[in-house]
Parts: structure tokens; C-alpha cells; sequence
């Protein structure tokens, strides 16, 4: 292992946490698709042989980026977050439509398809990241520290609104802790958030009121995920899909039916992305569900103790943003697929079957070890200065 991990640099336990997720991942894709074969045809080889190349995708994006010199990451901030908005337009007018909502862009020639909101997510952490170092002397000024900080919230996260509320909500909510962390005044975090919640009402307002705009295609959808929350009305198809994806759990017990046993999976949609968490527990048991939000625990705590490591306060909130939006995304799932909130788009990082999400969370990982091969690269140079 050391022989490989010596091409590795950076933090040797995130290296050890991520390739073992997504090498697992294939495993677990191979075995929980059949409901994928059912719907849409093909044979689980293919969906694993799909799956593998977005594996190699991300692997080598990872491993690219990490032996990238982080002040061009820095450098390239800006250009990301418009490339990001860019993106975000093309999709809203020529994006192609899966599962009901037309949050995707198809790449031509190889036909694999990419989520635009994934590489938003990522651009916007960075953006944030240095507008927070930019305007920290400036925090308590409105038109000059808060506006600025606030335009690219609202404006990725109105782009994302449109097809993917709960990415939008997520990413809202995952900038007011960056600029929570960022030291932004709680009066002014209260008054922010209020005027986020103020614009989401108001949007809903003109889509009711003006039903031709068709501002919220997607509006009835979120409406009935959280009427069926409420409810809990069996006969209702996305309550089904819950109460499989809470029967396969409770199956599943300690130790799991085994791998490729589980049954439930085979009538729960989307069992190899948005219901992964209960899949897995069914087959693997609730004992390597513990075990596996442990690894996450750790990926956090050390992705954490990088961000305190490091004197480049940029470095900081980017490590802090990125490790923050992988758990969470991580825990939605996981409460997803529990029944405590509404059945949402979001995915296992590293693990579950998704494109353009596995290769973001690779750039995203990428970036983090960036930062923390430049402070390896400090700590030899202090201390041969030392020696000399």
C-alpha cells in the first residue's frame, strides 16, 4: 500500500477513504440496479461498465487536480463561477430531461450525461471561500461587504431552484454556515436567510398566480413529497418507495441478507442513488451502516484538521465548505431513506451510482488535497531551513 500511496500525496487516510468508497461502489452498483434493468433494459454489466468509466473519470480528475499547484485553484476561482452561471443557463433552455426534470446537460459523442447543479455546487464553495477572505474587513458594511457576498448566492442558487429544489435549499443553507464560519454577523445572517425564504415565497406567489410562466415545473412534485411525508398514505407511490426503502433497513437487521440477496431493491426506484443508503444496509447490514458513517466521520475530521492546519485562510472555508456538503449530502440520504424528511435527489458521495455527482466529489477531494500536499511541501521546506 505504501509502494501506491507514495504516488499519492496529501493526506494518505482521505487517499485510503475515497478509493476504498469508490471501489466498493462497483460492487454495490453491480448489485443494486436490477430495478434499473427492469425499467429501462440492459443488464446490470452494463450500468456497472457505465458506472466504472465515471469511476476512472473521477479517479484520474482526483489525482490530477491534487498534484495541481494550489494557487492556480485559487487563481481560477472566478472564471469557475461564471463558467458555473454559463452552464446553469444552457441547461434551463437545452438541457435534457431524466426522471421528470430537466437538470442535465448530454455530453456529446461518448452520451453520458452531466448534472450542471454538481459543478455549481463546487464553484460556488470556491467563490464564496474568497469573497470571505476579500471582504472580511468589511463584514458589517451591507453595500460593501454583505451585498457582494450575498449576489452569487442568490444567483447560482435561483439557477438550481427550477428543477432541483433541494439542491437549491441544501446549497443556501450550506453558504449561510460558510459565512457563519466566515464570522458574517448573526443579525445580518437572520436578516439574509429571511430575505432568502422572502424571494423562494415570492417566486411560488408568481408561479400560483401566474400559472403560464410556468415559473416551478417541478412545484406540484416538491408540494406532494412533503404532503406524502406528512400523510404517510401507503397507497401512495412515493410512500412506497419509502416504506421499502424503511422495510429493507429494518431486513437487513445486524448482518445484512448478503451481497446481491436483497430483495426489496428490485422494487425500490433509484435503490442505486437516492434509496442507496437503505440498499445497502439491506444487504450489508445496519452493523457496516454504522461502519460506514464512521468513514465519513473521519473523511470530515480530517478534511477539518487540514482546514485548521493551513495559514491560507482561502484554504480554510474551501476545506470547511466541501467537507461540510459531503456529509450532508451523505445524511440526507441517510434520512431519506429512514422517513424522517421527503424523498430528495440526493445521492451517497463516492458511493452511489451518479455520474457527474462522483466526479465533482473526486474534483472536490482533488482540491483538499491540494492544499494539503502544499502544506506537506511547507513543513519539509521549514524544516530543511531548519537543519541548515
Amino acid at each position: 500500500m505504501r509502494n501506491y500511496l507514495k504516488y499519492l500525496k496529501g493526506d494518505p487516510v482521505i487517499w485510503i477513504i475515497t478509493i476504498f468508497m469508490m471501489a466498493f461502489s462497483l460492487v454495490t452498483v453491480y448489485s443494486f440496479v436490477p430495478i434499473l434493468v427492469k425499467i429501462e433494459g440492459g443488464s446490470p454489466f452494463q450500468y456497472l461498465s457505465k458506472h466504472l468509466v465515471y469511476v476512472i473519470i473521477g479517479f484520474i480528475s482526483m489525482y490530477m487536480i491534487h498534484r495541481t499547484d494550489s494557487k492556480y485553484i485559487s487563481q481560477l476561482v472566478k472564471f469557475s463561477y461564471y463558467l458555473a452561471i454559463g452552464i446553469l443557463l444552457f441547461t434551463m433552455f437545452f438541457g435534457v430531461e431524466v426522471n421528470g426534470a430537466g437538470r442535465w446537460i448530454r455530453l456529446p459523442l461518448v452520451q453520458l450525461t452531466f448534472q450542471s447543479s454538481d459543478f455549481a455546487k463546487l464553484a460556488l464553495i470556491l467563490y464564496l471561500s474568497k469573497l470571505l477572505v476579500r471582504k472580511k474587513e468589511k463584514l458589517n458594511d451591507w453595500k460593501e461587504g454583505i451585498v457582494p457576498l450575498m449576489i452569487p448566492v442568490v444567483v447560482i442558487c435561483a439557477l438550481i431552484l427550477k428543477d432541483n429544489f433541494s439542491t437549491s435549499a441544501m446549497l443556501f443553507m450550506l453558504s449561510m454556515t460558510m459565512l457563519f464560519i466566515g464570522r458574517v454577523p448573526l443579525t445580518k445572517l437572520a436578516v439574509m436567510a429571511a430575505g432568502g425564504i422572502t424571494l423562494v415565497a415570492l417566486t411560488v406567489s408568481i408561479h400560483l398566480a401566474v400559472p403560464q410562466l410556468n415559473l416551478l415545473p417541478r412545484y406540484e412534485t416538491w408540494v406532494n413529497r412533503v404532503d406524502n411525508r406528512m400523510e404517510d398514505d401507503i397507497s401512495n407511490v412515493e410512500n412506497a418507495q419509502v416504506n421499502n426503502a424503511k422495510l429493507a433497513i429494518h431486513i437487513g437487521s445486524f448482518f445484512g441478507l448478503g451481497v446481491g440477496d436483497g430483495k426489496l431493491k428490485s422494487y425500490t426506484p433509484e435503490a442505486y442513488a437516492d434509496f442507496y443508503y437503505s440498499s445497502f444496509v439491506e444487504e450489508f447490514g445496519s452493523v457496516s451502516a454504522v461502519l460506514l458513517v464512521l468513514l465519513y466521520l473521519i473523511l470530515l475530521f480530517r478534511i477539518i484538521r487540514i482546514a485548521l492546519k493551513t495559514d491560507d485562510l482561502f484554504q480554510s472555508y474551501v476545506c470547511l465548505g466541501i467537507g461540510i456538503h459531503l456529509l450532508t449530502q451523505a445524511s440526507i440520504n441517510m434520512l431519506v431513506c429512514t422517513g424522517i424528511f421527503p424523498v430528495t435527489g440526493q445521492n451517497m458521495p463516492f458511493m452511489a451510482m451518479g455520474g457527474s455527482a462522483l466526479i465533482m466529489a473526486c474534483v472536490s477531494i482533488g482540491v483538499i488535497q491540494s492544499f494539503s500536499y502544499q502544506l506537506q511541501k511547507q513543513s519539509k521546506e521549514e524544516q530543511g531551513a531548519f537543519a541548515n
